[in-house]
């Protein structure tokens, strides 16, 4: 089993893009929490004395992309601003930053790396401090500190975050990335079960213990192994109260059941996860792309149609698929991956397309291979990812959705692609076919998936008010028509609209009344908040007053 477990000076920004001038007060007694400016917020003293307590681990926020501005941070620095732009898209600039977000509109553009050097850099609605964690002392005692100051709290792993979770106005952060410490343990569940896998997000930078397998967890090995809260054994965890505890399917089973699947950073703060993993095996994995531009527009869809149509015969086969296309890029399948499957199975399945490709004559680029191992076989297809800022929303297809409205659906994905909308997928077998039913709160609907369509426009880099429009386009127009399709249809938490209608269902599906009665059992005082996690509806940011977080 796999078990995963200097400060600056106080520096207070001037408001956000939207927010207002807000007056002092001492929001415990206005139903929100306390915020820089406030009566109740701690004195410079109280930092230095709680950052004694937490051995120097204290970081006051000082936005990366500070370097780019004129401001209280310091001065422009024209060679570290064209490093940092050149180094942006890529998400380490973000996950060994305290601060920083892969998503950024949830910044505000508070400080932006691409707008003018005089245009504001202030804190916004980024957090004000970080705790850089190394253990469950930490957690607690960060815990006894905004409890003590009604202080918004926020958990930040490696911030592959794309609803802005991951940050807060006036929030002070439980910082976990620096806690990567693994052991190999043989452990025995009560259950009787034992073994090894390792089903992890396609993008090795994504944190395993987070909300990734909180929230689920898809990614190149759930097809053959199951998804990642599936594979949860024990979790260590900081309640509310600062409680430090065990949960797995003997003790604490509740809390148990709802870290495994029931989205994260809501019910405590996870320290450590021990995880199955599974012997290596032999697998195959295969990349495929073909452009748009100068083919015949029907001879292109022809082909991607074929390649959905076969998709479902992937998935059965144990792999894990991500393809996109759009009208500029074309089509990309970057990568199928196949633990346990032999390379000439897998290009039996993608012979159709092939056969597609070469009867319309659409030039294109087809890698497969087959290796000893399924950890060469990720190294050598799965791309170094880089971070693509998109304004999305997702949605879940069965596969009933899938053999009845195929026809429907691949017009709705025409109608997207012909109005600038980029379509992605991710594909997953979880049905559990095989497998021992598993106690734990993965919402049942998204084992009835064969895939995940997300769905989206370009952000852009400079101009808020157009990402509002394109937020009310994708939320108000695009989203309702594939839910016009797939009607009951849920979305997966990691890779869809933070405005999302009726998300408790959408998100959670009918475990959500259970899982919010555990939220209130371990979290009484409501400690834990995140956009659209379980008991979010509670509390509102208030941007008239930059952000602060209040009760609804």
């Amino acid at each position: 089993m796999l078990s995963l477990s200097s400060v600056s000076s106080l520096v207070l920004g001037s408001g956000l893009l939207f927010s207002s001038v807000f007056a002092s007060s001492n929001s415990s007694s206005t139903g929100c929490r306390c915020f820089p400016g406030d009566s109740c917020w701690p004195s410079q003293q109280g930092w230095n004395e709680f950052n004694q307590t937490v051995g120097g681990k204290l970081i006051a926020t000082v936005p990366i992309a500070s370097v780019c501005h004129n401001s209280d941070f310091g001065s422009y620095d024209e060679a570290a601003c064209k490093t940092l732009q050149g180094h942006w898209p890529y998400p380490k600039t973000h996950f060994e930053s305290s601060s920083s977000l892969m998503a950024p509109f949830f910044s505000n553009y508070s400080c932006n790396a691409f707008t003018k050097p005089d245009t504001q850099c202030t804190l916004g609605n980024y957090i004000s401090f970080a705790v850089n964690a190394s253990g469950t002392k930490d957690y607690q005692d960060t815990i006894a500190f905004v409890r003590k100051h009604n202080i918004r709290l926020v958990i930040r792993n490696r911030v592959h975050d794309y609803l802005g979770k991951s940050t807060g106005a006036g929030a002070l952060a439980i910082w976990t990335h620096h806690m990567k410490d693994m052991e190999l343990v043989d452990y025995k569940s009560p259950s009787g079960d034992h073994g090894y896998t390792n089903v992890d997000g396609d993008c090795a930078t994504v944190g395993v213990a987070g909300g990734y397998t909180q929230g689920g967890g898809h990614g190149p090995g759930a097809s053959k192994f199951e998804p990642a809260a599936d594979q949860a054994l024990e979790w260590e965890v900081v309640t509310g109260e600062g409680e430090v505890l065990t949960a797995n399917m003997e003790n604490n089973t509740d809390l148990f059941w709802a870290l495994s699947g029931g989205g994260g950073g809501t019910y405590g703060v996870v320290s450590s996860l021990t995880a199955k993993v599974y012997p290596d095996l032999k697998s195959s994995a295969a990349n495929l792309t073909f452009p748009s531009e100068g083919v015949n527009n029907d001879s292109w869809w022809d082909a991607v149609e074929t390649f959905i149509h076969e998709s479902p015969n992937l998935m059965e086969s144990g792999c894990f698929a991500i393809w996109s296309f759009e009208a500029e890029d074309g089509f990309m399948m970057r990568p199928t991956n196949c633990p346990g499957l032999p390379q000439a199975e897998l290009q039996k399945i993608l012979d159709p397309t092939l056969e597609k490709l070469k009867q319309h004559n659409i030039s294109h680029k087809f890698l497969i291979n087959e290796f000893d191992t399924f950890y060469d076989s990720y190294k050598t297809f799965n791309a170094r990812h880089l971070i693509s800022p998109s304004v999305e929303a997702s949605r879940l297809v069965t596969r009933d959705s899938f053999d009845s409205k195929f026809d429907d659906l691949m017009s709705l994905y025409r109608t997207y692609v012909e109005n600038c909308l980029s379509v992605g997928t991710t594909a997953n077998n979880i049905s559990m076919q095989g497998f021992p039913p598993h106690n734990n709160s993965l919402d049942p609907f998204r084992r009835e998936a064969v895939f995940n369509t997300i769905f989206s426009l370009p952000m852009h880099q400079t101009d808020w008010e157009e990402n509002m429009h394109r937020y009310s386009e994708i939320t108000g127009h695009w989203l309702p028509m594939m839910e016009e399709l797939t009607p009951g249809a849920r979305a997966y938490i990691k890779e869809a609209d933070w405005q999302q209608p009726d998300w408790q269902t959408v998100f959670y599906g009918e475990n959500y009344p259970k899982l919010l009665e555990i939220k209130d059992k371990y979290d009484p005082d409501q400690i834990f908040f995140a956009v659209t996690a379980v008991g979010s509806d509670r509390w509102y940011q208030n941007y008239a007053e930059g952000g602060r977080l209040c009760r609804a």
